[in-house]
């Protein structure tokens, strides 16, 4: 546990929701303000994996600032330095990144190749593997101490997008067990080191005074798990905590304005139908599902016009997207669904979805479907979804997450190879399109190629796009230079301070 003198105590407002989420750590300390004091989130999401940087955990040692990658992402999604200060491509399908020099982990050891080499390498190993890595078999060897080569079976121009990805980010050798687990604490790069992990309740990160860049202006972070949204925004509303993810649409309203800032995202929130078992594979019946949708109800009701109607997958987040879709012609007609029995199921994290589902279980009942709904917490229901037990899954679903380009997600969720297909979606017209798209280099010529396997994706009514959302994330006015990223791999950085003669 952290020393200091003073310990944090919730008001007695938040007692009640906040014990009800299994949330803030009530052990969790904080530093005197003589020394600066540290950063208190209220993240979304528990880890579901142990925080190991092969599964979705890795975005919270990205958004924490402890976890790196050899290459990050501009605004535009084009690759920039990050371990790696450079690379080039030999061939088709081999690719060399010099590693930068200086970089020390958190347990002490030095950056080399041969680092880089083992923390790649696991990845490719890992089952399941990491998403980024849906359809790509990769080699990875040392060039040298300062370079390594990449190698791929097939050729693929984004490689350094690929690398960017949080869960290939590198970390010591001391991470990596003989049995495939993955430790990240004390054995990132970043500014910040990650010294205490407490199951799904709370992390615990200190300032690392070796950072090979720009030391961090706060001396930790103390993140607690809060699933429940009402929480959330009651945590920054009584200056519980400093920065809030994803604070619920309905509780917008109750908050100061000018701690609220919305950002526009590359998430949509979209309705898979099961096309391998049960009444939606019926190609009639799914049409029936889409035609009954009414998304601007949704938009109005349940997010308060705080999102936008989706057109297709990919939403205003990706400007360019609108300007190369044209309407989709030759969709199957719809069928009568005459009491057709459904199972709709969502989760409970995000707070709009729940909402999302009753109004859906009425729309779809006004077009003679009869429904059932199935909600639980996402660590409840991810695996029944993978497995195809539901007839209609919502998911909301960011869709340039990994490498800032929307094939691997595509590919991921709808590919007959991808491993998250909750659609169970295999379709040669599907899966020849992705293959086009991930050929092609970036530019216009591979934009249009996507569009054109959103198109594919589209007119099996396998997945029913519903809505684009706005994140909104919550900032005390204490509080600077917090990231607000529409990717959602960076929140806190080295330039995040804290003001502490603010009044907030």
């Amino acid at each position: 546990m952290l020393p200091s003198p003073l310990r944090l105590s919730l008001p007695i407002a938040l007692v009640a929701p906040l014990l009800l989420a299994g949330c803030f750590d009530e052990q969790r300390d904080t530093t005197s303000a003589e020394v600066g004091e540290r950063i208190r989130l209220a993240m979304l999401q528990p880890p579901r994996s142990g925080l190991t940087p092969l599964s979705d955990d890795a975005f919270k040692l990205s958004r924490w600032s402890t976890a790196e990658t050899l290459v990050r992402l501009d605004a535009s999604s084009d690759p920039q330095p990050f371990l790696a200060t450079e690379w080039e491509q030999l061939d088709g399908h081999t690719w060399r990144f010099v590693i930068r020099d200086g970089v020390n982990f958190h347990d002490g050891t030095t950056l080399t190749a041969s680092d880089v080499v083992n923390a790649l390498t696991a990845a490719t190993q890992a089952a399941p593997k990491p998403r980024i890595l849906d359809g790509v078999n990769m080699t990875i060897e040392a060039d040298g101490d300062n370079a390594v080569i990449v190698r791929t079976e097939n050729e693929d121009p984004l490689i350094p997008n690929r690398l960017s990805s949080p869960q290939l980010a590198i970390l010591a050798a001391s991470a990596y067990g003989e049995d495939g687990r993955v430790n990240p604490i004390k054995a990132g790069t970043g500014p910040f080191v990650l010294t205490e992990i407490n199951g799904t309740s709370s992390a615990h990160l200190d300032r690392f005074d070796d950072y090979w860049g720009e030391s961090a202006k706060v001396p930790g972070i103390d993140a607690d798990y809060v699933p429940d949204g009402t929480a959330r925004a009651a945590a920054l509303r009584t200056s519980a905590a400093d920065v809030v993810e994803a604070i619920p649409v309905s509780q917008v309203a109750l908050l100061d304005p000018e701690l609220v800032h919305e950002v526009p995202m590359p998430r949509t929130n979209t309705l898979y139908l099961n096309t391998e078992s049960g009444p939606m594979t019926d190609p009639g019946l799914r049409a029936a599902v889409r035609e009954a949708i009414d998304r601007s109800a949704i938009v109005n009701t349940v997010y308060e016009g705080r999102a936008d109607i989706a057109e297709g997958l990919l939403g205003p987040a990706l400007a360019w997207a609108s300007d190369y879709r044209t309407p989709l012609e030759d969709r199957t007609a719809p069928s009568e669904p005459n009491g057709t029995n459904i199972t709709l199921a969502t989760f409970t994290d995000r707070a709009e979805l729940p909402e999302v589902a009753i109004l859906l279980e009425q729309q779809l009942s006004r077009a003679g479907f009869n429904v059932n709904q199935e909600v639980r917490e996402y660590a409840h229901i991810e695996a029944d979804a993978l497995a195809g037990e539901f007839d209609a899954f919502i998911l909301s679903r960011a869709t340039v997450l990994d490498s800032g380009d929307p094939v691997a997600y595509m590919f991921s969720d709808f590919a007959c190879a991808g491993s998250f297909n909750i659609a169970q979606l295999c379709d040669p017209a599907v899966d020849e399109a992705l293959t086009n798209a991930a050929m092609l280099p970036t530019g216009d010529e591979r934009r249009q190629a996507i569009i054109e396997a959103e198109a594919a994706i589209l007119r099996t009514d396998a997945a029913i796009p519903m809505l684009h959302e706005r994140v909104i994330q919550g900032e005390s006015a204490r509080v600077s230079n917090a990231e607000r990223d529409p990717r959602e791999r960076t929140l806190i950085t080295e330039k995040t301070a804290i003001d502490v003669d603010s009044d907030s």
